[in-house]
């Protein structure tokens, strides 16, 4: 039989409450447990001294007897000054992964070919211009005779 020192919660819907409990590591979460050695109000500012209440001589005692603390209350017990807990190293912390880094990267790309894109149109319009000109006017005039035809119709009617 694994015995280990856990959160069991408590409180209500997203307000939670943890009792820190010595339990036996195949019961269920919040179920039956040897005794209660504490209590933890993540709620509660950090360093408010209600947030996390152990004692002491009853967690001492049963990290003395075998109990595996979970990671949690690990962090819990270094705090308190009850048992050491060795810094983890995580050099990837804060590191996006894989997919972050393929839509930075894709991303990129589209912004590097619009600024392409943007500096081929500012040269462009120099030798441009003329044919633009013309085109809009080839496009004005059929509309100026459909409008003349319309207006020849409307006369002619009333």
């Amino acid at each position: 039989m694994g015995i280990s020192v856990r959160l069991s919660r408590g409180g209500a819907k997203k307000r939670p409450y943890y009792r820190v409990v010595v339990s036996d590591s195949r019961s269920p979460r919040d179920g039956k447990y040897l005794e209660q050695i504490g209590t933890y109000n993540p709620l509660l500012a950090k360093d408010d001294a209600n947030r996390v209440k152990l004692n002491e001589d009853r967690a001492r005692y049963w990290l003395g007897v075998g109990a595996q603390p979970t990671d949690r209350v690990a962090r819990l017990l270094d705090v308190a000054g009850i048992r050491e807990r060795a810094p983890t190293n995580n050099p990837k912390r804060g590191e996006p992964g894989q997919k972050a880094k393929d839509r930075a990267e894709e991303k990129a790309t589209k912004v590097a070919e619009a600024e392409e894109a943007a500096r081929a149109a500012a040269e462009a319009p120099a030798v441009e211009e003329a044919p633009a000109a013309e085109e809009v006017a080839a496009a004005e005039a059929p509309a100026e005779e459909a409008a003349a035809e319309e207006a020849g119709e409307a006369q002619a009617e009333g």
